[in-house]
């Protein structure tokens, strides 16, 4: 450990990773293993962009593609931010990198200097902390509840800004919570920020259409908002495209140069067959995902209803995404077949040793009272680990 950076050895591995690691190899040893813990759909990616990715290698498009990416494909997501989100980008603001995860570690480096603050409404993605410490920033957590629907309010937000706030960083529909922020919220909050001009927005969209709500809003698209958010998206979610590493930034033309410049010594262009497909994907008009969203929607409806049955455990009802993040803090302090509950780390493995079930701890997203299911596996599946899970906690 002395050989390496202190910069590795002060990061966290990340828990959603960790806990499917783990979850595979208990499978290896033959234990019946559900895992509910690693967020990505089960679904298999659309056969028209898989179509598009064999079109691609056959018209030879194997060579370095552009740093921020084709222009063909930066012109489709300008069309894509226009039709679904009414933002009006050129490819100057569009950057594609190697997933949403590159996109969001991009503009950490180029936006944060050591000691300026980030505010994390919390629950949060995992990722976000990490990135933002990394990156010399400081993250700021604004702790919500399931009473609130895990939503920070303008009165939060306005008592976490001080003089050293630069960002403030948030997901919707969110990842563990699966809240989705009305305009009508969105706008309160950007009506907080109108006092801070220095303050800059990230907005994580990567679950936009895996949404329940009938409503989205993009944060960049109220007034005043446009020229200090960094929206960012990609096809990982909505189209089950997870393996092929495609995400994307609109942003401010200097932010953008910022972050081609940035990639450029890092990864360079995002995979070229990737992005010839996601010209496809983008293109295609949001309905072609209605039975993926009408699946999700039937899963959270059966989960919601199965917890609800699981006395101790409080739950909001999920308005997006896959996941749903129960509070189990009812449990800690209490011994369950030898096993003292201390906290969500406890009852995470707990669930694992006890019910053969993976689940990620609420600490891993800045909320130590809860714990995070997906729900992106089969009724059949899901049935099962509830069933489990409510019979380790009878």
């Amino acid at each position: 450990m002395n050989h390496l950076s202190d910069r590795i050895n002060k990061l966290s591995t990340s828990q959603t990773l960790a806990m499917a690691a783990l979850a595979r190899e208990l499978k290896a040893q033959g234990k019946d293993i559900i895992s509910l813990s690693l967020g990505e759909p089960d679904f298999n990616t659309p056969d028209f962009i898989k179509e598009a990715a064999k079109k691609a290698i056959d018209e030879n498009y194997s060579t370095y593609s552009p740093v921020d990416g084709y222009v063909e494909l930066k012109e489709a997501i300008c069309r894509k931010f226009k039709r679904d989100n009414n933002l009006d980008y050129t490819p100057a603001n569009i950057v594609v990198s190697t997933g949403a995860k590159q996109s969001l570690y991009n503009v950490a480096q180029v936006m944060l200097n050591e000691g300026d603050e980030v505010i994390l409404p919390a629950p949060y993605w995992v990722s976000y902390y990490e990135i933002i410490k990394m990156s010399g920033g400081i993250p700021v957590e604004v702790p919500t509840s399931v009473e609130s629907d895990f939503k920070i309010t303008p009165e939060q937000l306005e008592k976490a800004i001080t003089p050293k706030t630069k960002m403030i960083w948030y997901s919707s529909p969110c990842n563990p919570s699966g809240s989705v922020y009305s305009r009508e919220e969105l706008t309160a909050l950007a009506k907080v920020l109108e006092k801070y001009a220095n303050i800059f927005v990230v907005a994580d969209e990567i679950y936009e259409h895996i949404n329940f709500s009938g409503t989205f809003c993009s944060v960049a698209s109220i007034p005043g908002m446009f020229d200090r958010t960094i929206t960012v998206n990609g096809v990982a979610k909505a189209f089950a495209m997870t393996g092929w590493r495609i995400g994307y930034i609109g942003a401010p033309e200097f932010i953008a140069k910022a972050c081609t410049k940035m990639q450029g010594q890092v990864t360079s262009g995002a995979n070229s067959i990737a992005q010839r497909a996601t010209i496809t994907a983008v293109d295609a008009d949001p309905s072609v995902l209605n039975d993926m969203v009408a699946a999700f929607k039937g899963r959270r409806d059966l989960v919601v209803g199965l917890i609800k049955d699981i006395p101790g455990l409080k739950l909001n009802v999920p308005e997006g995404a896959f996941y749903v993040f129960p509070d189990v803090s009812s449990y800690f302090g209490k011994t369950l077949r030898g096993t003292e509950i201390k906290n969500a780390d406890d009852f995470s493995m707990y669930l694992l040793a006890e019910a053969n079930v993976a689940t990620v701890t609420g600490d891993a997203f800045g909320n130590p009272n809860c714990i995070r299911f997906s729900y992106a596996t089969s009724e059949e599946l899901l049935t099962e680990a509830l069933r489990r899970i409510k019979e380790a906690l009878a």
